[in-house]
């Protein structure tokens, strides 16, 4: 993004010399070529930025589908652990069972 700011500004600068050269910034003497120029320049900046924007947002949804899979995967994963430390609990108090059981006998 910032280098086609800067490519845009340096091409604005261009523009303007090649303006100052050609009319002396003199109103009376600006002729249908700069109007079409600056109706040029205009669509091709708004080409460019569409382009731009529709790729920026592309990758800010693809970046927000992989943050949304990461948290996903996170909860998931605690909730595994939770699961395996009641699992681990409950074979403990099986075992602490027998235990009982067997010096019953």
């Amino acid at each position: 993004m910032r280098s086609l700011t800067i490519i845009g500004l340096v091409l604005f600068g261009i523009a303007a010399l090649l303006f100052y050269a050609t009319t002396n910034f003199s109103i009376g003497e600006m002729k249908l070529s700069h109007f079409m120029g600056i109706m040029a320049g205009v669509g091709l900046g708004l080409i460019i930025g569409g382009i731009v924007g529709y790729v920026s947002k592309g990758s800010a949804i693809k970046e927000d589908e992989r943050r949304k899979a990461y948290k996903q995967l996170e909860k998931d994963k605690l909730e595994l652990e939770k699961q395996q430390q009641t699992l681990a609990k409950e074979l403990e108090e099986a075992a602490k069972q027998q235990n009982k059981e067997q010096n019953y006998l």
